[in-house]
């Protein structure tokens, strides 16, 4: 179930503040959700795993493979200090915000999930196993 202290995409188990729209698997019943923005998941490898499923798709559906490509779809500038966003996310990763990445390498996607969360949350409390089963989950 969805925590009740923290950041609120820690509490939502959706560590990427990830908005209500698609039927993510691990989703809380609709009765129990009290977050009328933000999906709500029963545990958090089912938010990475939609955290995961978007950014590849941003990459193969969009061509979206840069730090600054990703971030400025994922927190656009009319809603985000994006720029703020994109050097966070890029100094973290430890890449140039325009030097192209693989998103469908684990050792690219987990620090840049690892990113994304502490700069959506403040901080990053998921263990490196959460990140595994999260990638095997979004592999299906």
């Amino acid at each position: 179930m969805t925590s009740t202290s923290g950041a609120r995409g820690i509490r939502n188990n959706n560590p990427g503040n990830i908005r209500w729209g698609d039927d993510w698997d691990g989703l809380v019943p609709k009765s129990q959700r009290t977050d009328k923005s933000f999906c709500q998941f029963t545990a958090p490898e089912y938010g990475i795993r939609a955290m995961i499923i978007i950014l590849r798709n941003y990459e193969k559906k969009h061509g979206l493979n840069t730090v600054r490509k990703i971030i400025n779809r994922w927190a656009p500038p009319v809603e985000n200090d994006t720029e703020a966003y994109v050097n966070s996310v890029a100094k973290q990763v430890g890449v140039d915000a325009d030097k192209v990445i693989d998103v469908t390498d684990s050792r690219v996607m987990i620090p840049l999930l690892e990113a994304i969360i502490t700069h959506e949350n403040g901080s990053q409390p998921y263990e490196f196993a959460t990140f595994v089963k999260a990638i095997d989950l979004a592999n299906g």
